[in-house]
């Protein structure tokens, strides 16, 4: 898997190319072409701060709505945020409704000015087993955005990596049983075409916030050779000025893709 870091340290600046190793011309391009964001913390963020749950991921969404455009303006071109897992359904019912209340209340308030900019919005996961009324909006969203040629928004909802792993391994399995695939010709390409993010980009870099550093059962085929970096921000407080951070690390890595560099003569 591609290296990690935790970012103990933000960059001083925000909205602007953060100067790093003495280089007074540093940029933070090339940017990776895909990124996908673990966005953890909202519960911890209102607790901190004396506010219901609720509040922490009230919180969160305005931060994802600044994250999906500063992603715009620096020239991403894919990025896959992890907003409920396959294990999220474990919470208080509660705490589970209030959620789906938060994102009901995104999709309609938010589907408009995505589209407006040119985002191309895709759902990955199992859908919600239970409330019609959220498919339907994710399906009207992904109608709707289809056609669009912006930044690709994928979104991992009632997701899971090792589901996601087995579902394309049955798709290919059946495929084999029906005849149509040779079990030989399964290759990881196209496996990787089996999977929920099939069409996107390479991942190149996974970042989680809140200062845990494990990938939590996300996109784990996928990252096998994203660089990792941790922030120490918990989700609500996320903003372009820790986005910058994490691309200015992923810049100063060496991607060797399990390769080495020649020696030099």
């Amino acid at each position: 898997m591609g290296g990690s870091v935790n970012i103990a340290r933000r960059g001083e600046a925000s909205g602007a190319a953060i100067e790093t190793d003495g280089d007074a011309a540093a940029s933070l391009f090339p940017v990776p072409r895909h990124v996908a964001i673990i966005m953890d913390g909202n519960g911890r963020w209102a607790k901190g701060h004396g506010l219901p749950r609720f509040e922490g991921h009230r919180r969160g969404a305005e931060a994802v709505r600044r994250t999906v455009a500063d992603a715009r303006e620096l020239g991403i071109e894919a990025l896959t945020l992890y907003s409920f897992s396959s294990e999220n359904w474990s919470r208080p019912q509660r705490e589970i409704g209030e959620l789906m209340g938060l994102l009901k209340r995104f999709i309609r308030s938010d589907l408009k000015e995505l589209h407006a900019k040119n985002v191309r919005l895709r759902i990955i996961g199992e859908g919600h087993p239970t409330d019609s009324e959220v498919q339907a909006l994710f399906d009207e969203a992904q109608a709707l955005t289809r056609d669009n040629t912006g930044v690709r928004l994928t979104v991992a909802f009632n997701y899971g990596a090792r589901g996601e792993i087995a579902r394309a391994a049955q798709t290919l399995a059946r495929q084999v049983a029906a005849g149509a695939l040779r079990a030989e010709d399964i290759t990881p390409e196209r496996f990787a075409e089996a999977l929920d993010t099939a069409g996107l980009p390479p991942l190149d870099l996974v970042i989680r916030t809140s200062g845990e550093q494990r990938l939590s059962n996300f996109l784990l085929w996928q990252a096998a050779y994203a660089e990792l970096v941790f922030l120490p921000v918990l989700w609500p407080d996320f903003d372009r000025g820790w986005l910058e951070q994490a691309l200015c690390e992923y810049r100063r890595r060496e991607r060797r893709f399990g390769g080495v560099e020649a020696a030099e003569s």
